[in-house]
């Protein structure tokens, strides 16, 4: 009889792929990326995935309407469907609702998918400013109305994710009739959280989505940090407090894209005599500010937000990360084939050093300090 390490790993492959396939794409100049372009990437990366989560998501989807909140919800009964919709309704004015378009015959048993297009009811936002009135409204849906889960609800994007291999899932949501300037991928192992539908990537927060590669060790304290500021962990999964995280850091704490990646993956104590005297205090005080939000354990996740996608890794790089340029287009990878298999001729391809970003923005896109370069690019580790 065949031993177990035969029958587990019948062609006798030692390749160790760390587990999860991410990928983003970006048109800089802002024009529309068919969906086959991340769906035809990501799949070359079936390797790393095991089936248990898959997903996409996209900027520039809904350019009909870009000042409306879409809101794209799981529900597993249709109870859940009706408790969800009467909170929506006192709490925003809905455009429209409407089934998404699936094809049910793809996946067994998946969630019924609902899309609404809303905006927030003036007389209802008290103290509140818009972004955190949706952001309070879709944890509380998520973690106190039953059999609903809000995995979307940002302006002119979307997210698309559930249980199965990339492909099926894009195939499953019929990701063919859209295109946006930002699309981002992921292809799941989990490890030690479960595969469920609303643990797949990305995750999403407001505009915020993250897909990631790798372990965040450090869950308990970067959840028990982010409750202190009012955020509800409440999805089974790590990756859930990266979107937190950025999302108090960028848009509650106005600090730039840079400083905040210094945060989650922040320089060694040890790097700090070889700074220069301001950048060593900054370091300091942001450790002292942020020290909950480090992000420890191995690593490489691709934010996205309006305007602007971001490739970071660990410190010590120990989850791949390529980026590679074409024309108006920044690619973000773990592996350079599937950049290849959908852009053959590269303008460049790097590798960037651990714990520095790549950040790329619609072009010159202006900051509240400073017109932005369409692409920031740290040092490189090649």
């Amino acid at each position: 009889m065949k031993n177990l390490t035969q029958l587990n790993n019948r062609y006798r492959d030692d390749k160790v792929s760390d587990g999860c396939s991410i990928f983003g794409v970006m048109d800089t100049s802002g024009a529309s990326i068919p969906a086959d372009v991340a769906i035809q990437a990501i799949d070359l990366m079936r390797d790393r995935d095991n089936g248990l989560g898959g997903g996409f998501a996209a900027y520039g989807l809904y350019p009909e309407r870009p000042e409306e909140f879409a809101f794209h919800v799981m529900y597993t009964s249709r109870q859940g469907q009706r408790d969800t919709e009467a909170y929506l309704a006192e709490s925003f004015v809905i455009a429209q609702s409407e089934a998404m378009e699936v094809d049910p015959d793809l996946i067994a048993n998946p969630p019924l998918m609902q899309r609404y297009f809303a905006s927030v009811r003036p007389e209802k936002l008290g103290v509140s400013d818009e972004a955190q009135y949706v952001a309070d409204k879709t944890m509380h849906i998520n973690s106190h109305i039953s059999d609903s889960f809000v995995f979307s609800a940002g302006k002119n994007m979307g997210v698309f994710k559930g249980v199965g291999h990339p492909y099926d899932i894009a195939r499953f949501f019929r990701l063919e009739h859209y295109s946006g300037y930002i699309w981002t991928a992921h292809g799941r192992f989990p490890t030690n959280t479960p595969g469920w539908w609303g643990g797949a990537h990305p995750f999403s927060l407001l505009d915020w989505t993250v897909v990631h590669n790798g372990e965040i060790s450090s869950y308990g304290i970067n959840k028990r940090t982010l409750e202190q500021y009012g955020y509800i962990c409440s999805l089974q999964t790590d990756t859930e407090v990266v979107a937190y995280a950025v999302d108090l850091l960028v848009r509650r704490h106005q600090l730039p894209m840079r400083i905040a990646a210094k945060v989650l993956a922040a320089p060694f104590w040890s790097d700090a005599p070889r700074m220069e005297a301001v950048e060593a205090q900054v370091m300091e005080a942001l450790r002292i500010t942020y020290g909950g939000l480090l992000l420890n354990g191995p690593f490489t996740v691709i934010i996205a937000r309006e305007g602007e996608m971001v490739g970071l890794t660990d410190r010590i790089r120990l989850r791949p990360l390529v980026v590679a340029t074409q024309g108006t287009r920044v690619f973000l990878s773990s592996e350079e084939s599937a950049i290849r298999l959908v852009s053959p001729e590269l303008d460049d391809t790097w590798i960037p050093i651990g714990g520095q970003p790549v950040i790329s923005r619609l072009g010159n896109m202006p900051s509240s300090d400073e017109q932005r370069p369409a692409i920031e690019v740290p040092a490189r580790a090649d």
